[in-house]
């Protein structure tokens, strides 16, 4: 495979024609490097693998990667390494030819050839165009403002964040998915939202006027500002954007405005070359347009006179195309569609004509306490359309009746209160609802795969939900399907199934990170709201998820969520450390390691004061004072409080310590002021909570005496500046740091830590030491974040300074004011009365 980036131009003679090196075989030459010129390859490699020599031209620089995906990347929930379908692994191993950063500009059909925008002119036998659609941008004035974009790459996603890490005002043009999914990553990422729709309903096309409204309540109950009936007059600004302008006079200020209004299939490249266009490339059933040689795939194509927008009709397209260049011919047929989706963490649903009319019965379900709707529209005792929103449990079921046009008149009473009362009483087990469904049925949207592939793949010898991503993509992107895929696990393995990732414990099917997603992406504020909407199987929870429930809301919402003390563990809401005869030990802060006399003469009077009968040094460079009962404990902190100390959070999920040399103010090898820095990095991060406990330690010179690489995060101080270690852990297990990169000055290397520690707080799990984090998700990734992606780091400094303002107060002030004093009562002893 040879991987190619389109700069230096070619001769355009015959002599520069490339001509490929395996004239065995004909040369098949994609246009489009995106979901369906490739999907379309991997469907002919499924079929034939030897059949064609494969060339891509991509206008994009990057591998295909999951546009649907673009929404959490824009929101924070995933990177762009999370949404690559192809890596160049893929390409490597197929023997494709990839040239990427330079679109294909012409195309001679007499010739047979395609030049490039480089100038690079290629041969082919066949010619894939899947060139997808333009956006619509609409013709008002200012439109080519700088500050306008659209919503369909990564270029558009890298422009909008960066236009968020410098806040302001957001104007969303579209109420359609991907202008919802736009302002719902926009205010996650700080901005102030406003979506205009031209419509009088949100997502009309999928929703019908009471699912709209449903779904613009939530939107707006979530802090976005939702306009429909809005009509755009006019984009204003000097030299940038400033705001919209209806034509009704409304002006909203904006700094960014992102156009979502529609797309149009792309067809400049085909209408060029001569060949037939309607609304799109026309096609035949074999994907094959007016020239025998040439095809087309994807929402480009115009087939029997309509045009697709959705990843299901693509995926049935690239069978058909496969199966036509290996001399099957099945034929497409066109698609029947539904359309399944999460905007903004809430789950809607749609499929057939829900638009009614004459012969169309209605039945409706509305359940206001659970923020449900449903509707389903029967024409002649068959299902022709359905809109679900708050609960899409049954989607799949009604889109199954639907493309089999089931005759329902047996269930008709029972239908809108899905399969399980329909199939006989609300109890059904849930893997006989999976297993009723028919092969063809659409168990992953997003990849277009039916529950006979799931099986197929499962049979192939998939035996784990990782296994079954690999292999057919089904729940390999947005992940709502994975309960089937998994439910289809456990019909066709039984026993066999290898175990997937751990859930938080017995009282929830998610994990850590999927409730860490949803917590975000549904705006949940409390543990009962996560557990309620998460559907946790006990009414409470449990020791194991109410702590790192508790953690993840305050590290969602600092300075919004109120820290439920019941939910952390004893020494957490004692804020000393429990010893095994009952006593307290305790611990004061001591900056960077420094004390004074003033801070040791009141450590020794508590010591005597409350005869503690022991005071030792720590590793951490503190002083810990041991044997302090549970009611003296408030006295305590209120003697160390008046000599300017407070807590050291030795008993927390937090930062613990700094430690330090002395550096070059004492040390002859000493290179830079590490005790001077230790302060400043504790004065920036102490009071801050964590996933697990978290320790730094600033060396002066390599010689490493304060042991910087086996810390969280380490900082050696060498002649030219600080080089910054990651990852340690000096535990049961020894793990040495890895080396994230080297800093001139100070302050950058406190801005490295602050981005560090954030990112830590924001995606380990709770009771995950770096250590173990850093092994599961690389540090390579962690280098990306930090490191590579300079906009990307200020954010997480910036979100981590911000929780800080709400983390620096110091629980031992509080409790010796009188906060929360029952829980230092001296507990009654209970003697049996003396007997007369």
């Amino acid at each position: 495979m040879e991987f190619q980036i389109g700069t230096e131009p070619m001769a355009g003679s015959e002599a520069a024609i490339f001509v490929p090196a395996d004239e065995g075989r004909d040369h098949l030459v994609v246009i489009g490097n995106g979901m369906a010129g490739c999907r379309a390859v991997e469907e002919l490699l499924a079929r034939d693998a030897g059949r064609y020599r494969v060339t891509i031209f991509g206008a994009e620089p990057h591998v295909n990667y999951n546009r649907i995906m673009l929404s959490p990347v824009l929101a924070g929930e995933k990177t762009f390494q999370d949404i690559i379908i192809n890596d160049r692994a893929w390409y490597d191993d197929n023997r494709i030819d990839l040239i990427v950063a330079d679109p294909v500009v012409a195309i001679d059909r007499s010739a047979r050839t395609v030049t490039s925008q480089s100038g690079r002119t290629v041969a082919y036998d066949k010619l894939l165009i899947a060139t997808g659609s333009d956006p619509f941008i609409i013709p008002v004035p200012g439109k080519d403002l700088p500050g306008v974009i659209s919503f369909r790459d990564m270029k558009d996603v890298d422009a909008m964040l960066d236009a968020a890490n410098r806040g302001g005002d957001a104007v969303v043009i579209g109420g359609g998915l991907l202008g919802l999914e736009a302002a719902h990553g926009l205010t996650l990422r700080g901005m102030k939202v406003t979506v205009l729709h031209i419509m009088p309903t949100l997502m009309e096309r999928q929703l019908d006027e009471a699912a709209g409204w449903l779904l613009k309540s939530a939107l707006e109950a979530r802090g976005q500002t939702i306009l429909t009936g809005a009509d755009t007059a006019e984009i204003c600004g000097d030299g940038k954007v400033e705001g919209v302008r209806l034509k009704d006079g409304t002006l909203i200020p904006a700094s960014l405005v992102v156009m979502a209004v529609g797309i149009r299939p792309c067809v400049a490249l085909a209408r060029a070359a001569g060949l037939d266009i309607g609304r799109g490339i026309k096609v035949d059933d074999h994907m094959v347009t007016s020239d025998p040689d040439v095809l087309a795939v994807g929402e480009c194509v115009e087939h029997d006179g309509n045009v697709y927008g959705l990843v299901a009709p693509l995926w049935d397209m690239c069978r058909s195309l496969a199966d036509g260049l290996t001399d099957r011919h099945t034929g497409y047929k066109g698609s029947v569609t539904s359309t399944k989706l999460k905007v903004a963490g809430l789950d809607v649903f749609s499929a057939g004509d829900f638009s009614g009319g004459e012969g169309c019965e209605d039945i409706v379900l509305r359940d206001a306490s659970r923020g449900v709707y449903k509707r389903v529209v029967v024409k002649e005792d068959r299902v022709i359309g359905a809109v679900l929103y708050g609960d899409t449990a049954d989607g799949g079921w009604y889109f199954d009746l639907l493309k089999r046009g089931e005759d329902v008149a047996d269930i008709r009473d029972l239908l809108i209160f899905g399969q399980a009362f329909a199939s006989g009483g609300g109890a059904l087990d849930p893997k006989a609802a999976v297993a009723a469904l028919s092969d063809d049925a659409e168990i992953c949207g997003c990849n277009g795969v039916s529950k006979g592939q799931v099986v197929a793949c499962i049979n192939a010898g998939a035996c784990s939900l990782d296994a079954v991503r690999a292999g057919c993509k089904a729940s390999a992107s947005c992940g709502s399907c994975t309960g089937l895929v998994e439910t289809i696990l456990a019909l066709t393995l039984g026993e066999d199934v290898q175990s997937g990732p751990k859930t938080m414990c017995k009282c929830t099917s998610f994990g850590h990170d999927d409730v860490r997603r949803e917590i975000v992406a549904q705006g949940m504020t409390s543990i009962p709201e996560v557990m309620q909407k998460l559907h946790w199987s006990t009414p409470d929870g449990c020791s194991s998820c109410r702590p790192a429930l508790n953690y993840y809301l305050l590290c969602a919402l600092p300075g919004a969520y109120v820290d439920d003390q019941q939910s952390r563990f004893v020494n957490e809401r004692m804020h000393a450390n429990i010893q095994k005869d009952g006593t307290y030990s305790v611990v004061p802060r001591m900056w960077g390691g420094l004390t004074n006399p003033r801070e040791l003469r009141a450590i020794a009077d508590v010591v005597e004061k409350f005869n503690a009968p022991m005071v030792k040094v720590t590793g951490g460079q503190r002083l810990d004072i041991f044997g302090i009962k549970k009611e003296d404990l408030p006295a305590v902190w209120a003697d160390l409080n008046a000599a300017g100390m407070v807590s050291g959070h030795a008993y927390g999920k937090s930062l613990r310590t700094v430690k330090t040399c002395v550096g070059s103010e004492w040390c002859r090898f000493g290179t830079q002021d590490s005790t001077g820095l230790g302060v400043k990095a504790e004065r920036m991060t102490w009071g801050s909570w964590m996933p697990h406990k978290f320790k730094i330690a600033v060396s002066g010179c390599p010689r490493n005496c304060a042991e910087a690489t086996i810390k969280d995060f380490g900082i050696v101080c060498v002649d030219s500046g600080y080089e910054l270690h990651v990852g340690g852990n000096g535990g049961i297990h020894v793990r040495v740091t890895d080396l994230l990169c080297k800093v001139a000055t100070e302050q950058e290397a406190l801005d490295y830590c602050a981005a560090f520690t954030q990112l830590y707080r924001e995606e380990a799990r709770y009771l995950e030491r770096t250590a173990p984090w850093i092994e599961r998700v690389g540090v390579d990734y962690v280098k990306a974040r930090i490191v590579e992606d300079d906009a990307g780091r200020e954010a997480l400094r910036a979100r981590f300074l911000f929780s800080q303002q709400f983390m620096q107060d110091d629980p031992w002030a509080q409790r010796a004011a009188g906060q929360h004093a029952e829980l230092h009562q001296h507990i009654a002893q209970v003697r049996p009365l003396e007997t007369i």
